[in-house]
């Protein structure tokens, strides 16, 4: 395992090499202490550029790169809202062609009301790919169903308060509906039997990336940690910062700037066909197994379920970052991968953990108390099966799952059994992992 999400300090994101070139360019406009934290948060923007482009899954399924779904969590004054300002800069063309679409709307409306609306043209069908955050449930389905029309387009929404999805879907019991129709882009519609109603159904294409405090954050969620919908949502949590008493500075956003960023965005406007990215997905499939030991070595079901929505979310990433290097996968771009799955779980575990484990909840608490540990890692070597049952008591788990769970550390070679001591020993391989973890 290369990183340990049981600190409470971010898995450290590793240096951005050959391939990851856009990443540091966006980075470049942002205050240092939200380089790491605004990393994860880039890609539902760059991918709702894509369209026309499918990638095989380790699985063999065709995915395509939207469905991108991030959500940054920090204390209020956290500078969350740099995102806003690196999303702008990303979505000008978006502006450019909504404000085009706007326009026809405009002059559509001023000819139906003023004109003879016997020979006034129907309404037009106009796309916006960067719609406001106040949306109603009806204008977010028709674009949905136009985009679909347009050339199966995607669009993108920054909502920079997360309670603002209510709005999209008529409230809150349909956002997890909605946000898990996104991320498995899934049809997605409404049947209305007035003429006046809206009645539309396509393929959700979308991404979303959503701010918010941690308080808000576990108060939204409360009711989506075991229906998939938490698991879709790629997470960024923001310690706070220290009192340093400075300002943070961002960037200019300078017309060089920009000329770059464009030639980066033109090559995930124009690429179109299907493409098996071996590197990538050889990758995915080696992290699937380490979420399993990972899993094994906390005895945690719920960040071992999470994590697999995690790896397509990275995979995706993974896709984009593709594209952006001129369809070449480096190694620096496979570690950046990984670290993206880490950090997600890690603020997955930092936000909600004591909410999963059935402790009392405090939905006010700024952050979770205690989270899920490396059990393997917590004890001695060697050790005995009565240190494992004391440890996972007061772990605030039962003393019968011992026995399982040493089954799956042999199994996965973490430790060796020695009938004549009666203790486990752990190997070699086990121990450099916790000496490589970062």
């Amino acid at each position: 395992m290369k990183y340990d999400i049981t600190k409470p300090v971010r898995p450290k994101m590793p240096k951005l090499g050959k391939g990851l070139e856009a990443i540091s360019l966006l980075q470049s406009q942002a205050s240092k202490p939200m380089h790491e934290p605004l990393a994860p948060m880039l890609f539902p923007s760059l991918g709702a550029h894509v369209s026309g482009c499918e990638f095989m899954y380790p699985s063999g399924v065709w995915m395509e790169p939207c469905g991108l779904i991030a959500h940054i969590c920090a204390e209020f004054s956290g500078n969350k809202g740099q995102l806003g300002l690196l999303a702008e800069a990303i979505c000008r063309d978006f502006r450019a062609h909504d404000e085009e679409s706007d326009n026809k709307l405009k002059d559509w409306d001023k000819a139906y009301k003023w004109g003879n609306k016997q020979d006034c043209p129907p309404r037009p069908d106009v796309a916006f790919y960067y719609p406001p955050a106040d949306c109603t449930p009806a204008g977010f389905n028709k674009n949905v169903e136009v985009l679909a029309k347009q050339g199966d387009k995607c669009m993108y929404m920054n909502l920079p308060e997360v309670v603002m999805a209510n709005d999209i879907c008529g409230g809150h019991k349909k956002v997890s509906k909605m946000l898990r129709c996104c991320f498995d882009r899934e049809l997605y519609g409404q049947m209305r039997a007035t003429e006046s109603g809206v009645t539309c159904n396509a393929r959700l294409r979308a991404c979303f990336t959503f701010a918010s405090t941690p308080v808000d954050a576990r108060e939204f969620y409360k009711s989506e940690l075991f229906n998939g919908t938490l698991a879709r949502i790629t997470f960024s949590y923001v310690p706070q910062h220290a009192r340093d008493g400075r300002i943070p500075r961002v960037g200019q956003f300078s017309d060089e700037f920009y000329g770059q960023l464009d030639k980066y965005l033109l090559r995930l406007t124009s690429a179109k066909g299907r493409f098996v990215i071996k590197p990538l997905n050889k990758l995915i499939d080696k992290m699937a197994e380490d979420m399993a030991e990972l899993a094994d070595c906390m005895d945690e079901s719920w960040l071992y379920a999470c994590s697999k929505r995690s790896l397509v979310s990275a995979w995706r990433a993974g896709c984009i970052l593709y594209l952006l290097n001129n369809q070449t996968f480096t190694r620096s771009m496979a570690e950046f991968v990984e670290w993206l799955v880490y950090q997600d779980l890690w603020s997955k575990r930092m936000i909600f953990s004591d909410m999963v484990n059935g402790k009392d909840i405090d939905l006010n608490a700024e952050t979770q108390k205690h989270g899920p540990v490396n059990m393997l890692a917590s004890l001695e070597n060697p050790f005995s099966k009565a240190q494992l049952k004391a440890l996972r008591v007061q772990m605030g788990k039962s003393e019968e799952g011992a026995d399982g769970q040493l089954r799956q550390w042999v199994f996965r070679k973490l430790v060796t059994y020695s009938a004549e001591t009666e203790l486990y020993y752990m190997t070699e391989e086990c121990l450099k992992k916790f000496k490589d973890s970062k």
